[in-house]
């Protein structure tokens, strides 16, 4: 079996030729650089990078796995990857733990108010008469109930919150005390105090979010996406806003990135802007090896069972 890393996996590299003496594998430090015949043996391709297109996958040859070492899928060629029988893992789940701790990170910096006493601090004053609220039996509902939602939702339970789970056809799943399709999303939203967009980005999520949306939550609720920037416009996120249809926004992706400078939302004193770093950890490469070694004994046992976490092409996740 032949594999080519089409990144640097840093210790990983090593660890990995230690667990598959038998296997050969090849580190490149980018696509551009990769060798075309190596290229034209590869069984297993591991990367993350946008050049991995279809005229770059016509070089090889041999494929048998695309080894995605991110979580979304949509900028793959998936209808030519499909077409040619290739299978294809991502990332989902390695990103649950510290994306989690961001979702609350957002939600205390708002209830706890945060904000309003950094600005106390430097401005020297001493307001003892702030009043931070609580999220004891609030409600948080997430759009999407996979790895990150269900890790999140845990914690929530912890905190004595009650948790809705929007998915696709409203299948109940653990941790969620309700759970409903994304058709009925919009005679829920009334229930939230906090609402968390975690869908991946498929034709179906592209500006799922529309004005009737924001007009069915509640005006005190405080809105997250750290799914994908594209679920709403952002025309339809600052009208909301400016139409006091939401109470605060906590955003970490946006449908343009970087955010243009002459964006609204920087100045919006309702919002809080992180740079797409919610996912960011310094143990994903060595997740996302945990995830491509199980599924390389898989291959080289001859298990024909379902890979971890193997991407359903035609859902696009």
């Amino acid at each position: 079996m032949k594999v080519v890393a089409l990144m640097k996996l840093k210790d990983q590299e090593e660890r990995l030729v230690n667990a598959f003496p038998k296997v050969e594998f090849t580190f490149y430090k980018h696509p551009e650089l990769a060798d075309n015949d190596v290229l034209k043996e590869a069984d297993v391709l591991v990367a993350y990078h946008s050049e991995v297109d279809e005229t770059f996958l016509d070089k090889c040859k041999n494929l048998k796995l695309i080894a995605w070492f991110a979580t979304g899928v949509n900028n793959l060629p998936l209808d030519y990857i499909d077409k040619r029988g290739i299978k294809l893992t991502n990332a989902r789940g390695v990103h649950a733990i510290q994306i989690a701790e961001f979702i609350f990170g957002y939600i205390f910096n708002d209830i706890k108010l945060f904000k309003e006493t950094y600005e106390a601090q430097k401005n020297h004053e001493f307001k003892h008469k702030l009043n931070p609220g609580s999220i004891y039996n609030k409600t948080i509902l997430f759009l999407g109930t996979g790895k990150i939602p269900e890790r999140t939702a845990r914690i929530a339970k912890a905190f004595n919150m009650n948790v809705i789970g929007i998915n696709t056809t409203g299948h109940k799943v653990d941790e969620f005390d309700e759970v409903y399709s994304i058709e009925e999303r919009g005679k829920v939203y009334h229930k939230a105090d906090f609402i968390v967009n975690v869908l991946p980005e498929t034709d179906n999520t592209v500006h799922l979010l529309d004005e009737q949306d924001f007009k069915s939550m509640n005006d005190d609720v405080h809105f997250i996406n750290v799914g994908r920037g594209t679920v709403v416009s952002e025309d339809v996120l600052v009208k909301a806003l400016e139409n006091k249809e939401i109470r605060h926004v906590s955003i970490d992706v946006f449908e343009i990135e970087p955010l243009p400078e002459d964006s609204k939302l920087y100045d919006m004193e309702n919002v809080t802007i992180t740079p797409h770093i919610t996912g960011n950890d310094n143990r994903n490469m060595e997740r996302c090896a945990d995830i491509l070694i199980e599924n390389l004994n898989k291959m080289i046992e001859n298990d024909n069972s379902e890979l971890n976490n193997e991407v359903n092409i035609q859902s696009g996740y």
